[in-house]
């Protein structure tokens, strides 16, 4: 298969995402992630460890704490629940390419 040029890439992204949006198919699966996460005590977690941080910021910072929040979130997430929605998201792309 000959190299992609980026643009190209970014076209198709472009065209996923948008019928991901029409087919509803985005709405259930970020439903699933949520679910998933909130039954796996992430949310939560997620939750107090905002507090405490934002608790001890001195001037208190939105930037500054989704700064320090974002990297624990993406490292912290159940692997079992990121398998199952990139599991979602390929049953979804191997429709679109059939």
């Amino acid at each position: 298969m000959p190299p992609v040029a980026p643009a190209e890439l970014d076209a198709l992204q472009a065209q996923l995402q948008q019928r991901l949006l029409e087919s509803g198919e985005w709405d259930r699966i970020k439903f699933i992630l949520a679910s998933k996460l909130n039954d796996s005590g992430w949310t939560d977690e997620m939750r107090n460890r905002s507090k405490e941080l934002a608790r001890t910021m001195d001037p208190l910072s939105f930037s500054t704490l989704l700064e320090e929040m974002v990297p624990h979130a993406q490292t912290s997430m159940p692997p079992a629940v990121r398998r199952e929605v990139v599991a979602l998201l390929r049953v979804f792309l191997d429709k679109q390419f059939e």
